[in-house]
């Protein structure tokens, strides 16, 4: 297996946990960062933008992308540009869709007609990544989101999608297709595998590439190392 230090693919912290967010951002593994309002509120943000700002006042080397979240064309604009505008190292997260189930394309459009940094989110379908290609501006950066461990969770293999995603992406320098949402460990390798440039990963995730070349014999033993510490630790017997 490869050594996560020799894969190209950039690792991107996915939370919004300021502490959390403040402790990895000197981790040299991460290089980026993603939040959305269900992980805000799931963390007990109450104020997005002091929340936001916090985070940008002290992580500014790191890209962090925040999320709009009007359901319309003209107010995911407003909010987008207001977002944009709150640090040269934010890219404003704009879902492929509203929920009425209406493509956003034309804000993506003209966001990236303006040389806003994007990051283009809750994608699943190579219809959608086309779509998004064929708006976005060559000199302008770009995230494109794809949900691969949803699809995965659909009973789709991501691996040929979001390899047929990045030859979409090929001739946009500064596209860059992000591998979200990832069930495992092994989605790391899965995503270099087909191309991808970033994974987001969350704390949970990230805890487990510790175990990335471990000795399968030794990750048996400390797994019936830990069965017996718990077992005895909870006291159990059996007569025999």
């Amino acid at each position: 297996m490869t050594n996560i230090a020799d894969l190209s693919i950039k690792i991107f912290a996915d939370g919004a946990n300021l502490d959390d967010m403040l402790e990895l951002a000197s981790n040299p593994l991460i290089k980026g960062f993603t939040t959305n309002p269900t992980l805000m509120r799931k963390d007990g943000v109450t104020d997005y933008e002091t929340f936001a700002r916090s985070v940008l006042d002290a992580i500014t080397d790191h890209p962090v992308s925040f999320e709009v979240f009007a359901d319309d064309a003209d107010g995911m604009l407003a909010q987008a540009r207001v977002i944009a505008s709150w640090g040269p190292n934010v890219n404003v997260k704009i879902p492929i869709t509203n929920t009425k189930g209406q493509s956003m394309i034309s804000v993506v459009e003209t966001l990236a007609g303006e040389g806003v940094s994007l990051n283009i989110t809750a994608m699943m379908t190579l219809d959608q990544v086309q779509a998004t290609a064929d708006v976005l501006n060559k000199d302008a950066p770009a995230i494109v989101s794809v949900f691969a461990g949803r699809v995965a969770d659909s009973g789709v293999d991501p691996v040929p999608l979001m390899t047929q995603a990045s030859a979409m992406l090929a001739n946009l320098p500064k596209a860059e297709l992000l591998w979200a949402s990832p069930r495992e460990v092994l989605n790391i390798f899965h995503a270099e595998q087909s191309g991808c440039h970033i994974i987001t990963m969350t704390n949970d995730l990230l805890a487990k590439l510790s175990s990335v070349g471990k000795s399968l014999d030794q990750f048996s033993l400390e797994t019936v190392q830990m069965f017996y510490r718990d077992a005895t630790a909870a006291g159990y017997s059996i007569r025999t």
